[in-house]
C-alpha cells in the first residue's frame, strides 16, 4: 500500500471518479477513502475483489484440511462407517 496514493478523501474520489477507476483497474490495489480524516470506505476493482475472495476461500479450505489432518493424527473424530451410520440415523 502506498499511503500517498491509496488513502484519499471521499470528496477527491467524487471529483475524480474516472481517474480513480482507471488507477484501480491498472493497479488492482484498493483505495481507502476517508471522511473527516477517518477511514470510512474501501473501493477496489471487481476483478481484484474476486481474486481476493478466491484466495480467502482457498485459505479456508486449506485450514479445514489441516484441521482434519490434525484430528486424524490425534485419533479424533469418527471413521467413515460410524459417520454414515450416524448420518443415516439422523435422517430417519
Amino acid at each position: 500500500m502506498d499511503i500517498i496514493k491509496d488513502i484519499r478523501p471521499l470528496t477527491e474520489f467524487k471529483r475524480e471518479t474516472a481517474k480513480f477507476t482507471n488507477r484501480l483497474r491498472e493497479t488492482g490495489k484498493p483505495a481507502f477513502l476517508t471522511v473527516n480524516g477517518k477511514a470510512s470506505l474501501v473501493v477496489m476493482d471487481a476483478n481484484a475483489w474476486q481474486d481476493m475472495q478466491n484466495r480467502l476461500e482457498y485459505a479456508d479450505s486449506v485450514a479445514g484440511i489441516r484441521k482434519g489432518l490434525a484430528q486424524i493424527r490425534n485419533d479424533e473424530g469418527l471413521d467413515a462407517d460410524a459417520f454414515f451410520d450416524t448420518l443415516d440415523a439422523t435422517a430417519k
